[in-house]
């Protein structure tokens, strides 16, 4: 851990965009306490099974899906797998747990002559998924670190959470972040540590960041949940309208946050977009033998929401263009 100290800025030092994120905490009743609920991993896994369309369930391509969620936890995921195979699922759409550990899971249920759509994470290993559909996690740090320095200005101090190790997503972001942050000389990074993508582990660690550097000026999150349990931290030490936070998902909770000022902006995954497209690659492949795509990794683009546009958050993962 760097420790490099710099005065707070003052009121009058703050950028702009910083003073209106002040003002809407202040209107929007902020800082009243910490929520630290969790968030469950989405998308872990569906089965896809033909011949049932239940209302609701198949939307209209003639499957009947089953969800399970092993939140994380490749143990879990295989047991899961073995119960896909059991039930003689004809697809299964997965939210991969590890980049390394989910490799098994995934070959046990190929090896089964079950096809396998990864999405929104992928796993270290070509040819196993039919396709692996995943947000382009690079452009949307980018998009995201842009905004970070446009609200905290190109002079500050401060930290960085990072996601799962296991998570390739994690990597990806945070050399994003660095190659934008990079460019500016007098942003310094005095900080970081990994919080697993989870909210009370941000909020943990934050709280042993700011310990060790209490004058930041920004929180740069590798996702929501991290940001929000920073901002909780912030909260309780009376410090976040010094600081300016930015997260990556896009989730409810989230744009809540941007709407109410305590986040500045977070970068949306097209979660909808890239499950739909997943469940049609799916009845596709079952009906064809044939995905209708070239290649298996397909990047999806993020969109960055601001104070400017949440408003067209019209229902989770959706942004309305």
């Amino acid at each position: 851990m760097i420790h490099h100290v710099q005065d707070r800025k003052t009121p009058a030092d703050r950028s702009p965009r910083r003073e209106r994120a002040v003002a809407r905490r202040k209107r929007h009743g902020a800082g009243q306490g910490a929520d630290l609920g969790h968030r469950q991993r989405y998308l872990q896994p569906l089965l896809v099974h033909r011949g049932q369309d239940r209302p609701g369930n198949g939307r209209g391509i003639g499957v009947s899906r089953q969800r399970q969620r092993p939140q994380g936890d490749t143990n879990t995921e295989s047991r899961q797998i073995d119960t896909a195979i059991t039930n003689q699922a004809k697809a299964i759409i997965l939210d991969p747990a590890n980049a390394d550990g989910s490799v098994g899971a995934v070959r046990k249920a190929v090896d089964a002559g079950i096809p396998v759509f990864l999405v929104n994470a992928e796993i270290n290993e070509q040819g196993l998924a039919k396709a692996q559909l995943v947000s382009n996690n690079a452009q949307g740090a980018a998009l995201g670190a842009q905004q970070w320095v446009q609200t905290v200005g190109d002079s500050a101090n401060y930290v960085e959470l990072k996601g799962a190790p296991s998570d390739n997503n994690a990597a990806t972001r945070s050399n994003g972040y660095e190659t934008v942050l990079s460019q500016y000389p007098d942003l310094k990074k005095v900080g970081e540590d990994v919080a697993n993508w989870d909210r009370t582990q941000g909020f943990n660690k934050m709280q042993s960041l700011l310990q060790a550097n209490p004058d930041i000026q920004g929180v740069i999150s590798g996702n929501d949940e991290m940001a929000l349990g920073a901002i909780a931290a912030l909260k309780e030490a009376g410090k976040l309208d010094d600081v300016v936070v930015g997260g990556f998902d896009g989730s409810p909770d989230a744009v809540d946050a941007v709407k109410s000022g305590e986040l500045a902006y977070t970068v949306l995954q097209p979660v909808a977009i890239f499950s739909k497209a997943a469940v049609q690659m799916a009845d596709k492949f079952i009906t064809t033998g044939e995905t209708g795509v070239q290649g298996e990794k397909h990047l999806f683009d993020c969109i960055l929401i601001t104070p400017d546009n949440v408003d067209k958050y019209v229902s989770p993962f959706v942004l309305k263009q």
